[in-house]
């Protein structure tokens, strides 16, 4: 109901009345017509399955499963490899590729090969200056999606991403991702035996401990 297709039986068969294409069973017709239902939701933008918790849309019950594990962290799919845990089975399918090397998705144009098909559909727009994600308030164009989120960030100095830590916000995911080794150590992996600073190059290590050793001998 409400498919937008109908369909009629042909000689026992099940045809199709949008395309004509037949289908020897009912099921198999059913699945093309869910098929068809969830890719005009890309062009009607209905979103008819939301999140409860923060009101986001999606397309197919399956994405509103996916995205409800970004609440609760939950990360059921783990690769064998690493060990490392995945919201969904298709992240943990990409991710595999990053042990085997694989890159199946190949531009045509330049060569290059990527791990998933997303990837390889963003980077055409390298070729072909396409910007299809353009910013309501200036009118700049950008390839990505996420690339737009973090622009609009400047236009209302949102700083979404947050440090649990110590409640410092970012715009960029990358700017907290540095931000949270300042409180794992990470970024500052030379610490002095004596005092306990830390610094981020050995070079600056160094500079302190001659500095501190002659202040030590002038007392």
């Amino acid at each position: 109901p409400g498919s937008g297709r109908k369909s009629h039986k042909v000689e026992n068969q099940c045809c199709c009345e949008t395309c004509k294409k037949i289908f020897r069973c009912n099921s198999a017709l059913l699945i093309h017509m869910r098929t068809f239902l969830i890719h005009m939701r890309t062009h009607t933008g209905e979103r008819p399955y939301v999140c409860k918790t923060c009101g986001k849309g999606f397309k197919k019950s399956s994405h509103l499963g996916g995205h409800l594990r970004t609440h609760t962290d939950e990360r059921p799919f783990v690769c064998k490899t690493c060990g490392k845990g995945f919201m969904q089975s298709s992240y943990l399918n990409v991710h595999l590729r990053t042990h085997t090397g694989e890159r199946p998705y190949v531009c045509k144009t330049c060569g290059k090969g990527f791990k998933n098909s997303s990837h390889l559909h963003v980077h055409l727009r390298i070729h072909t200056g396409e910007r299809p994600y353009v910013c309501k308030t200036c009118g700049k164009g950008f390839k990505k999606s996420s690339h737009l989120d973090v622009h609009l960030t400047t236009h209302t100095d949102e700083r979404p991403y947050v440090c649990k830590t110590c409640g410092k916000g970012f715009k960029k995911s990358s700017s907290l991702n540095g931000h949270l080794k300042i409180h794992t150590g990470e970024k500052t992996p030379y610490a002095c035996k004596t005092c306990g600073k830390r610094f981020t190059q050995l070079s600056s290590l160094t500079v302190h401990a001659v500095a501190a050793r002659a202040l030590r001998l002038n007392h």
